[in-house]
């Protein structure tokens, strides 16, 4: 037991890596999310187990892990309907107050749907959505140090001082807040920083909200997803020695493993909790640069290689995204 507890001292959650949701149109979404946005297209994929489908990374510089936001687009996708027991909200953070207020105009100009400036989990923010509907906030960091590894993209269309840094807290909304908060404290080792009888927030790294988790409790319909909905998020490994051990963890809790599969720019696993929420653990490396040059990232199709075979069947099966 003691030899436990001390490697769990030396295993943690180090935040988030990724999040992945869904897409009607990639062209509409490309253009939000690198003209307005201002984030770095930093890998053009498909999806490996359905490689009919375009699978988009934006981030920073190399799309460093907790900078992530990934999209898999489905044309024939239906709209979401909100409900409970999914991931409702993802938060990014920006350095400044002054970053919100350079935000809220530039939403205005650009006619994206945006609320005003207000507080959300103990921060100041800006409450917006994407053209698919999918709810984001801006959050103010506040001029907070952000990880060593987080790299600016030196071409985006946005300033310096106002861009968007990488990941903050993600909102996770359920019918059992106790099932899911226990989860992330017991196995993972999550820090519990407030609860109430309806809302809890939780940090994988105590005092960084790059690891943040919303956890908010609400009863009635699950969410059916469309367009716009999230299908799960992604935590932060260091390599597949620490994922080994967090799949053995998961098991040992009784959670069953739904795959363990190596994606090529990292190894990951996937399991669903107890409310349906579906969490995979994504290794750091080798990342997007593997099997490109940094100056080239996001500008041509990129497979694994065991995809690369069919590259021709797969191309001809895409539409352009320009």
């Amino acid at each position: 037991m003691k030899e436990e507890i001390e490697v769990r001292k030396m295993v943690k959650i180090a935040g988030h890596h990724h999040i992945s949701m869904i897409t009607k149109n990639i062209k509409v979404n490309n253009e939000f999310y690198q003209t307005i946005l201002g984030l770095r297209r930093v890998k053009v994929s498909v999806n490996q187990d359905n490689p009919s489908m375009y699978h988009l990374f934006y981030g920073d510089l190399i799309g460093s892990p907790g900078t992530g936001l990934t999209f898999f687009e489905m044309p024939l996708v239906g709209r979401t309907h909100r409900g409970t027991n999914a991931i409702t909200q993802i938060g990014l953070l920006v350095s400044s107050y002054e970053s919100l207020v350079y935000w809220k105009k530039r939403f205005t100009q650009l006619g994206v749907k945006h609320g005003e400036i207000t507080t959300y989990a103990e921060m100041e923010a800006l409450h917006f959505e994407d053209p698919d509907g999918l709810r984001l906030v801006l959050l103010n960091h506040n001029g907070k140090p952000i990880p060593q590894h987080w790299t600016e993209w030196n071409h985006s269309n946005v300033s310096s001082e106002h861009r968007i840094l990488g990941m903050g807290n993600v909102e996770i909304t359920v019918q059992s807040l106790e099932s899911l908060s226990s989860m992330l404290q017991n196995i993972f080792d999550y820090t519990l920083v407030s609860k109430s009888s309806h809302q809890a927030i939780l940090q994988s790294v105590k005092g960084q909200v790059f690891g943040g988790i919303v956890i908010v409790q609400q009863d009635g319909p699950k969410e059916r997803p469309g367009r716009g909905s999230v299908h799960h998020l992604a935590l932060r490994v260091e390599d597949k020695e620490q994922l080994r051990f967090w799949e053995k963890r998961i098991k040992d809790f009784g959670y069953k493993i739904m795959n363990l599969t190596d994606r090529y720019y990292f190894e990951s696993l996937y399991f669903k909790e107890k409310n349906g929420i579906i969490f995979e653990l994504a290794t750091d490396g080798p990342g997007f640069t593997v099997d490109t040059p940094i100056e080239e990232l996001g500008k041509r199709l990129d497979l694994p290689p065991f995809l690369e075979p069919k590259r021709a069947e797969i191309e001809a099966k895409l539409g352009p995204i320009e």
